[in-house]
């Protein structure tokens, strides 16, 4: 006897072997339990979920020899003939085969003839949104006011493309995917009934792979029978699958982190060597920076999944949120491209590489686009420095003192400049701690952990803090209200209040301590006052201001005006930036 494939062996006979898809049996249970059942139904969803299954067993409980109900005996002539596919009834039609009318008219001449063995006679029309126009609409009287003893049952991967005088028509049961969970559960149980020896980390990894379908699950699991000689290890999964062993993602993860362009090239050399699949590289990479992401945005996050959440946890110490997405943007939309690179090998290096090239560079150290040839290390980025000025309320006398603003005079379109820098911030930033006397500046904020801290001394050391992402977006949005020796009262304006998370707060607070070198508490509070006087606030000022003046500048200079006047030219307002 032929060998029969285990997606057929074992497909489920009742709705009480269906894995998933409760929400579907429960209705058509129910149906069938107190004899309200509609005439047409149309089943949804991805390939391998049980649409045809459950299509066979409402059949099944149609036709029973023992009556209508969710459970049929399985037993019956009816019940043995319709799990063999050969129910004279039960006519199953592959609407992609039979797209034109003709075939629909022929089918539709048999529906008033009464069935020949069971009660009713069951249409099962597969894919049925490959039917023409003119099908569908030679079908719409029948499933409307079908005979008595006729049942519809339609399946589509795309109910988009039907017309909603079919939707109308049907009672629609949208189908889920199968979490990776339900599979391993699944075919755990058949590799027992099969007495196959297999690592449970084998079948994690064929229930990932099968993407939510029941069907491609069962369907790697004989190959990886095969594969493996009736055993299934987790290294014959991979080699047959060509998956990417997930320490190695971790460690490319680390590699860009630290932006190390030689390790991550010899960590693709070595899955070159054992022919991995190269387009799951950025699956797994894009996947890990997804979990990543949900470590930094949601503390002590996991799931029952997967288990390597403390691997995940870790590297996520050393990539910033900020990066995290960058890479992931730029590990997707690599993946698209490896179809038409050179070859996958150059497709994914240049990916790869395109993410550390475009990796931002922050004010407070993290890595900026090294020199061609060079190896990048995390804080080999110069600081970038951008001028702040004083909201026009702001006491410049204060400042002055401060020495926190460079202030601009313009004469005649001309501009003219004067600066005047603190010795710890440059333009505003932090420069790096290399700059002359940068170590006697970061020694008198450290002298403020004896003393009260003051609004103005609060915006240097804002700047001061080695911050970035989103603890560094918090403290340019704080203002101090007032402060002792360990007890800090902030405030921040209602609207940016998601931006004080715990996470945010406890990263901010550790930050000033190691500054200072002195404990203390930080508590936030909402503010709807108005615009408070915050870094971003003063930078945000210093733009307008700077915008504000460009438009004026423009709009005096004399070859704008001509052109306005003799050819009725028009300044495009939202062009118009401030020179850098």
């Amino acid at each position: 006897m032929s060998y029969q494939v285990l997606a057929r062996k074992w497909r489920p006979k009742s709705f009480e072997q269906m894995v998933g898809q409760e929400h579907v049996v429960q209705a058509l249970v129910n149906g069938l339990d107190q004899d309200r059942v509609h005439h047409a139904f149309l089943f949804t969803g991805t390939r391998g979920v049980g649409k045809t299954t459950l299509a066979r067993i409402f059949a099944k409980c149609l036709n029973c020899e023992t009556g209508t109900s969710s459970k049929p005996c399985g037993e019956c002539r009816s019940c043995v003939d319709i799990d063999e596919g050969r129910f004279v009834d039960i006519i199953e039609i592959d609407a992609a085969s039979r797209t034109k009318v003709e075939d629909t008219r022929e089918l539709l001449e048999s529906v008033q003839y009464s069935p020949t063995r069971g009660r009713f006679k069951v249409y099962i029309i597969d894919e049925v949104h490959m039917l023409s126009n003119s099908s569908f609409n030679a079908l719409l009287k029948t499933l409307e006011e079908p005979p008595p003893h006729v049942k519809f049952v339609l399946a589509t991967t795309d109910p988009d493309k039907i017309p909603v005088t079919i939707l109308s028509r049907c009672l629609q049961f949208n189908l889920r995917r199968m979490t990776p969970q339900q599979v391993q559960e699944n075919l755990q149980q058949i590799v027992l009934a099969e007495h196959i020896e297999a690592e449970p980390q084998a079948l994690s990894r064929l229930s990932r792979a099968a993407d939510g379908s029941m069907r491609d699950g069962l369907s790697l699991l004989d190959q990886a029978i095969a594969f493996g000689g009736g055993k299934l290890s987790l290294d014959d999964v991979k080699q047959m699958l060509g998956l990417v062993d997930h320490g190695h993602v971790i460690a490319l993860v680390q590699a860009l982190a630290e932006s190390d362009a030689r390790r991550i090239l010899d960590i693709i050399e070595e899955w070159v060597v054992h022919s991995r699949d190269l387009d799951a590289v950025l699956v797994s990479l894009a996947e890990t920076l997804h979990r990543i992401c949900l470590v930094k945005c949601v503390a002590e996050y996991s799931d029952n999944e997967r288990s390597d959440w403390d691997a995940i946890s870790a590297v996520a110490e050393l990539i910033s949120l900020e990066d995290a997405q960058l890479f992931y943007q730029i590990a997707i939309k690599g993946r698209e491209e490896l179809g038409i690179a050179p070859d996958p090998r150059t497709g994914l290096e240049m990916t790869l590489l395109r993410m550390l090239a475009f990796r931002p560079a922050f004010a407070n150290g993290s890595p900026s686009p090294a020199e061609p040839g060079s190896k990048l290390s995390p804080h080999s980025g110069k600081a970038r420095t951008s001028p702040v000025a004083p909201p026009a309320s702001f006491d410049e006398d204060n400042v002055a003192n401060q020495q926190l603003f460079v202030k601009h005079e313009y004469s005649d379109g001309v501009r003219r400049s004067t600066e005047s820098v603190s010795p710890l911030v440059e333009g505003g930033v932090m420069s790096d701690m290399e700059q002359p006397g940068a170590a006697e500046s970061a020694g008198s904020i450290g002298a403020l952990a004896g003393a009260e801290l003051i609004e103005a001394n609060w915006l240097e050391m804002a700047d001061a803090l080695k911050l970035k992402g989103m603890v560094r977006e918090l403290a340019r949005n704080l203002q101090l209200k007032s402060s002792s020796n360990q007890q800090w009262q902030f405030v921040i304006d209602h609207s940016l209040r998601h931006l004080a998370t715990r996470d945010s707060m406890e990263r901010l607070q550790a930050a000033i301590v190691e500054l200072l070198g002195n404990e203390i508490r930080l508590q936030v509070s909402d503010s709807l006052e108005g615009i408070l006087h915050t870094a971003a606030a003063i930078e945000q000022s210093h733009r307008r201001t700077q915008l504000t003046e460009a438009e004026r500048s423009i709009g005096e200079d004399p070859t704008v005006c001509a052109l306005k006047k003799n050819l009725g030219a028009q300044i495009i307002e939202d062009s118009i930036q401030p020179v850098q």
